[in-house]
């Protein structure tokens, strides 16, 4: 080859590899990201005597996350009177928002933050003193607006729209901690009575303390897929599992296979998981950890992936201090 041909040939590979980097750029491929849990570590001091008495260090937990308009927004339990949001672009960079909820009392646990296409508005379901109420924003980090209660005796509100645009609350009975279902007719109003679709039967959901919490909702080819928590919450058995219906308001058929999300090696108490999902269509679910596995609230917060095999199973696996695949998050063109 002559002198001429070759660098004809290497100017002409060096620009196609060139166009592949600007193609990469402009698709948002992965590029070999990764990322590795925990991706979001914060703790404070509590001290509460309602709704049950506890003092002592509590990590942030009980995460929610939205996603709106190329961010997410995340809100979790934190220091017992009010909820902060952490905002990211890529589901593993987080970083700590304005304050969108205050309460004069204590107690104020897991919420959910719902965005209604209908109004435009943002509903944040609260757990305060053992009872679900609701606030109302117009932004996902502004200041929400109390409404007031919307459920007595109850905590771990999660609101789930169906592709006809009709809502149902999922809550967890307090005490009790049977998980029920409230039909709704506006994300205000309720609709009819609550129906109760789960409760702690099997071994794993009453090792520690006979309980499930913290509902999550999913559609999947006509399929509704209810996760959820049990076992002690404060305890490294904490896990997560599923059960299915062809209605949001059950009956609901517990999966054979759960816990889908459990401990062991490095990872206890995995549990009170939301969803959130990927342009790619990668489900991705965002939860906590304990720290170690001493019994107590020194919880971390979480990512790893969720998926349905061919049958229709649902698929997780908790991970801490392992590099794995970072969500695919596409470049702004």
């Amino acid at each position: 080859m002559s002198k001429k041909n070759f660098t004809a040939l290497f100017t002409g590979l060096g620009a196609l590899c060139l166009l592949g980097v600007m193609i990469l750029a402009a698709t948002g491929a992965k590029g070999g990201k990764t990322y590795t849990n925990p991706v979001l570590v914060e703790t404070v001091v509590i001290q509460r005597a309602e709704p049950d008495n506890f003092s002592g260090l509590l990590g942030i937990g009980d995460p929610a996350v939205l996603f709106h308009e190329g961010k997410y927004y995340l809100y979790p339990t934190g220091d017992n009177h009010g909820y902060n949001v952490y905002i990211s672009t890529d589901l593993v960079n987080w970083e700590k928002g304005p304050r969108v909820f205050q309460s004069a009392e204590p107690g104020v646990w897991a919420p959910d933050v719902f965005f209604n296409e209908l109004d435009r508005k943002f509903y944040l379901y609260y757990t305060v003193n053992g009872r679900i109420g609701a606030a109302v924003c117009d932004r996902p980090d502004g200041v929400f607006i109390d409404s007031g209660t919307l459920i007595a005796n109850a905590i771990d509100a999660h609101m789930f729209q169906d592709q006809d645009s009709k809502c149902y609350l999922y809550y967890v009975e307090y005490p009790g901690f049977r998980i029920h279902v409230q039909p709704m007719e506006s994300p205000l109003q309720k609709k009819g009575s609550p129906v109760p679709v789960i409760q702690a039967t099997d071994p794993w959901e009453t090792k520690q303390a006979a309980l499930t919490e913290a509902p999550w909702m999913l559609k999947h080819r006509n399929v509704y897929y209810l996760l959820y928590s049990a076992s002690g919450a404060d305890t490294q058995d904490y896990a997560i599992g599923y059960a299915t219906a062809k209605s949001p308001l059950g009956p609901f058929t517990k999966h054979t296979g759960n816990p889908i999300i459990k401990k062991g090696g490095n990872i206890f108490g995995p549990g009170h998981c939301s969803v959130t999902k990927t342009r790619d269509g990668q489900l991705w679910m965002v939860y906590h950890q304990q720290k170690n596995g001493s019994r107590g609230w020194n919880r971390i917060i979480c990512l790893d992936p969720l998926w349905f095999d061919d049958q229709g199973n649902l698929h997780g696996k908790a991970t801490r201090a392992i590099s794995r695949p970072a969500p695919f998050i596409p470049a702004k063109i």
